[in-house]
């Protein structure tokens, strides 16, 4: 929801203009429809390519339409997803001419190019982009929780065989490791604004609905995701607090969301059916985590053929040989794209951490946005060691979120200098 408070910020930001042409103003308002279409759409992942992927093409021409440029502050993401991309296309070398190996690269190059839309469209006229993205994706995330919540206690006739696959929630995703995290940002989100703002019965109800689809898709690394993600929100938002009394307000209410999560997950464990579950699913090492075939076993094997393919296996090639993926995303980093493309992909990130945690110091009209995305981007990085996330839309939606805002931010730091007359 766009709020008044978004709108009043927006206006009083520095180099925001008071009046746009008819023309322009026409183009601004069809691309924040768009925009909210495709972040709308992008819950819809169980078919391949999803609608979100169609849009994201007439998100980038409507981008076009309404003047949306390339920031210079861009540069390093684009360098870097660049060779990624190249180092995945000459990695197809290694493999035979599969069209499913050829999706998969694809995939990858048109992930990058979304994360730069995003980039640019959130480095200017930013707080009205992102107040229509935030609206569109918690609005998706709630509706694809509430899929999940019904399949998994079967609410009506074919609930459960569309929404939830091995007693564990998947709403309208293939993967329930990948539908638990989707909702962890727009949980932050709400949590954020109730820490740093106040409390609406709304949003109450939005985080205990996400929270629930989180919990039903029995995901360890979600909830691993949402722990530390939450944590790094609660440090940053007393960290960044403009006075003591507001230091003291997030405080308190963290403590007490706190409380109030652990008496949640006790109501919910009382349910017989969702204690095996949890009971079964609450281990840190599980028995397809070791033995010839685990986890574990897999990322070794991951280690020493990343060390004789420095070019790359290709995708999905390290399955084929040892019967299954390694889950760790930097590890598939170096076995799908070499030791270039792995490189740049972990400089990718390494610089995204940085960079986002630079921004997250500087006050400006989006700084809860930045934080929350930060803190939903710190977990998927860790995450990533567990699971392969490369292929995740909603990271490549972080990682243009932090970038463009890092965009926004030194524009806006700018402006602010140029008003005060400063050269």
């Amino acid at each position: 929801m766009i709020t008044a408070q978004d709108i009043a910020i927006h206006r009083a930001a520095p180099g925001t203009p008071a009046t746009q042409a008819p023309a322009a103003a026409f183009a601004e308002r069809l691309l924040l429809i768009v925009l909210y279409v495709t972040v709308l759409a992008s819950s819809v992942a169980f078919i391949e390519p999803s609608p979100h992927d169609a849009l994201i093409g007439v998100l980038a021409i409507i981008c076009l339409i309404a003047g949306v440029r390339f920031e210079r502050a861009l540069v390093v993401p684009l360098l870097l997803l660049l060779v990624w991309n190249v180092a995945g296309m000459m990695s197809l070398l290694n493999v035979s001419a599969e069209e499913k190996a050829i999706q998969y690269t694809g995939t990858s190059i048109y992930l990058a190019i979304a994360a730069l839309i995003f980039a640019c469209l959130f480095a200017r006229n930013t707080m009205p982009r992102l107040a229509t993205m935030r609206a569109a994706y918690v609005l998706t995330a709630v509706m694809v929780a509430l899929a999940g919540i019904s399949g998994y206690f079967s609410l009506f006739p074919g609930a459960h065989d569309l929404f939830a696959t091995n007693d564990r929630a998947l709403g309208a995703f293939k993967d329930p490791n990948v539908f638990g995290p989707f909702m962890i940002w727009p949980a932050l989100v709400v949590f954020e604004r109730m820490l740093a703002r106040r409390i609406r019965l709304t949003d109450v109800l939005i985080a205990g609905i996400l929270l629930l689809g989180l919990l039903l898709s029995f995901s360890r690394g979600a909830w691993f995701h949402f722990a530390v993600s939450a944590l790094v929100l609660a440090a940053l938002t007393f960290l960044t607090a403009p006075s003591p009394s507001a230091r003291m307000r997030v405080f308190s209410l963290t403590a007490l969301c706190v409380v109030t999560l652990v008496a949640l997950v006790m109501f919910l464990l009382s349910f017989s059916a969702i204690q095996q579950m949890f009971q079964e699913r609450a281990h840190l090492i599980n028995s397809y985590d070791v033995g010839p075939g685990g986890r574990f076993r897999l990322q070794e094997l991951a280690v020493a053929a990343l060390l004789k393919f420095p070019d790359g296996m290709g995708p999905f090639e390290f399955a084929r040989l040892y019967g299954n993926q390694q889950h760790n995303v930097y590890l598939q980093a170096f076995l799908v794209y070499g030791w270039i493309g792995g490189a740049s992909y972990i400089l990718m990130v390494l610089s995204t951490l940085l960079v986002g945690l630079h921004t997250a110091w500087i006050a400006t009209p989006w700084r809860p946005y930045l934080i929350t995305a930060f803190a939903a981007f710190v977990g998927e990085v860790g995450e990533g060691f567990i699971v392969d996330t490369d292929h995740w839309r909603h990271f490549f939606l972080l990682l243009g979120i932090i970038w463009g805002l890092f965009a926004a931010t030194t524009n806006y730091r700018h402006q602010t200098t140029s008003c005060f007359g400063v050269h």
